[in-house]
């Protein structure tokens, strides 16, 4: 058994299946200021699967726009460049997950707990008068939360299997079991892969403090909320069992307590049917 090095992980980053070409396109277009609307649209309609992907989500009771959205040039103009470029990402990180039968780690389960998590997230967002723009990067830090989960899984999968197992019998939060088994937890994993998926530097510290009370910052605190009421609604599996308490700093950003905000949120039968709609079941 060996603890796993930041170098490690670095390596493994680097060696991850790449995703697919119009996705790291679109990328490397919405990073670059001499990039035009008319690239990215090109990049998007060359992929059909990205565009219906793409354009099925604009059209769900998730966005609830008034009007149905038809080309992927009226969805950026609603949307935006940033929220194109996420929906983008989205998409493709399905594609990198694999059984870990190893690690006893249900990766699909994980997938839809990460989506839950993200839908979640950016209800909260809006609820904090975030815009519809901005409220982008509250969805995709709250998919990619988790996916340090994914490297430990790979590359480290008997010392994660212990950190797992640890975390079930003894009801502790899993971040805790993979400090003492890995030497690192998922999150700080996590914000490896989202500074190497082209996310702001912003949504990358954000997903690292998930697990902290920073009632400072919006995004990390609506990450860590919206992960603990996907949780209790039982909208997949993180591999954590232990629902954590909200700091009274959180409850004064959120005007409330945990409980009121799952009350207030209601029926996740839309938070369950837009999970699906992603993922494609």
């Amino acid at each position: 058994m060996s603890q796993v090095s930041e170098q490690e992980i670095l390596d493994y980053v680097e060696k991850m299946p790449a995703f697919p070409k119009s996705v790291s396109k679109i990328i490397e277009l919405t990073s670059s200021m001499d990039s035009s609307a008319k690239d990215i649209i090109t990049v998007i309609e060359g992929d059909p699967v990205m565009t219906g992907k793409i354009l099925q989500v604009m059209n769900s009771a998730f966005y609830s726009l008034p009007t149905k959205i038809t080309s992927i040039h009226r969805a950026l103009v609603i949307i935006g460049l940033n929220t194109i470029k996420n929906l983008a990402i989205s998409v493709a990180v399905i594609g990198v997950l694999k059984p870990y039968k190893e690690a006893h780690f249900d990766s699909d389960s994980f997938l839809e707990h990460s989506f839950a998590t993200a839908v979640i997230c950016k209800m909260l967002a809006e609820r904090q008068g975030v815009s519809l723009l901005k409220s982008s990067d509250y969805f995709i830090a709250g998919l990619l939360h988790d996916f340090g989960k994914i490297v430990f899984a790979e590359l480290k999968e008997d010392e994660f299997k212990l950190a797992l197992d640890e975390s079930s019998d003894n009801n502790t939060s899993l971040h805790l079991a993979e400090l003492k088994h890995l030497g690192m937890d998922h999150s700080q994993v996590s914000q490896i892969l989202a500074i190497k998926w082209g996310l702001s530097e912003n949504v990358a510290e954000a997903i690292k403090d998930h697990h902290q009370s920073r009632p400072d910052d919006l995004l990390s605190s609506c990450i860590f909320v919206a992960n603990q009421i996907a949780k209790q609604g039982q909208i997949g599996n993180s591999g954590n069992p232990v629902i954590e308490l909200m700091s009274e700093e959180q409850s004064a950003v959120f005007g409330g307590s945990f409980n009121e905000l799952v009350e207030e949120l209601g029926d996740l039968s839309l938070v369950n049917d837009t999970v699906q709609q992603f993922i494609g079941t």
